[in-house]
């Protein structure tokens, strides 16, 4: 298989274990989808459940294998020469025939969500293996408890894009990590599987949301045990409550954090006062740490608030140069960029130019 058409399938790997919309997969051309040699590599890859243990949902399956094979019947037509391979055909017939849930019930249940970003470059070349977090996500955008923790936003995504650069790498590099309204876990996870912190606390004010993160480390074979030495953890935080300095590795099994992470947490303007409270006791416990917030600006006022009360309180806002990539050129993870997404550090004195360089 030539180099072009492994990158095409690469993508749409990616996107199909993001359970990106189906209408929106980014297929190779017909032509390519008309080789057998690609429709095995299809079903092995994305259909067959002997080697996919967390495949994505039934239903979401079945909407990707019928368009796919609408489209290989349409461009086949009554052609002797091409065929669809029996693998895909088996799968299908598989897939109808089953008791596939309707949409109302889909759109309740937990799924496995796979955000993957391209593999990093080597002295060698790229490395094999893309940086990955496996999550269980709720299809619901909301839960019926109104958090929002259920789901990994776009803001999240583009700060893992951000980390995963050689300037993000360096940035959190052997340091201690302290992730605000974690929601799903997925930047933790991301820090602690691939980027080589030396520890990373992922907290979040809703219990039930910490215990989702938990589910999601061990999804990524990693430890959540607080006996361990496992280099993340999992922790209950209420903004706007004080932090004690004297306790604070024995309540967050860590010294105090170096780099603060928030993706997605501006948003609701009733919070931004406790949110800003936060960073001034955090502040107070290392003065030279660094944050980082990444917003999706869905209202300007809401996040001018935000600005405003950090600059009322002494800190420093600089916006990173890293916006985000087109959605026809995103590699991986996949995300809408409709709403204008931006990451600021956020420092308490004037900001030098290492360990971050924007």
């Amino acid at each position: 298989m030539d180099p072009v058409t492994r990158s095409k399938l690469t993508i749409l790997r990616r996107q199909y274990f993001q359970l990106v919309e189906p209408t929106q997969l980014r297929w190779p051309d017909v032509n390519t989808l008309k080789s057998l040699n690609v429709q095995l590599w299809i079903f092995e890859n994305l259909f067959d459940m002997d080697s996919i243990p967390t495949a994505p949902p039934d239903r979401y399956r079945l909407r990707v294998l019928k368009l796919l094979v609408c489209t290989l019947e349409a461009s086949i037509g009554g052609s002797e020469e091409d065929e669809i391979s029996d693998e895909l055909m088996s799968t299908l017939s598989s897939l109808i025939s089953s008791n596939i849930p309707s949409e109302s019930v889909f759109a309740q249940q937990k799924a496995f969500v796979t955000y993957a970003y391209p593999p990093r470059s080597t002295d060698d070349g790229l490395s094999d293996d893309d940086l990955s977090v496996k999550l269980l996500e709720s299809r619901s955008v909301i839960s019926s408890s109104g958090t929002t923790g259920l789901r990994t936003w776009e803001a999240a995504l583009l700060l893992g894009a951000f980390l995963a650069s050689e300037t993000g790498r360096r940035s959190v590099h052997g340091k201690n990590i302290l992730e605000l309204g974690a929601g799903t876990g997925m930047l933790s996870i991301f820090c602690a599987k691939h980027l080589s912190v030396s520890s990373v606390v992922a907290t979040d004010g809703d219990e039930a949301v910490v215990d989702i993160i938990k589910t999601n480390i061990f999804l990524n074979s990693l430890d959540a045990d607080e006996s361990s030495n496992s280099s993340i953890r999992t922790a209950a935080l209420r903004w706007g409550w004080s932090l004690d300095a004297a306790t604070f590795e024995e309540d967050f099994g860590m010294d105090v954090p170096d780099v603060l992470l928030g993706a997605d947490v501006t948003y609701d303007r009733s919070v931004i006062p406790s949110l800003v409270s936060t960073l001034r006791e955090f502040f107070k416990l290392n003065p030279a740490l660094r944050v980082l917030i990444a917003a999706a600006i869905r209202n300007e006022q809401t996040f001018e608030i935000f600005q405003n009360a950090c600059i009322r309180n002494g800190f420093n806002l600089e916006l990173t140069k890293f916006p985000p990539v087109p959605e026809h050129l995103q590699e991986g993870p996949f995300y809408s960029t409709t709403t204008p997404i931006q990451i600021w550090q956020i420092s308490r004195s004037q900001p030098s130019r290492d360990p971050f360089s924007f």
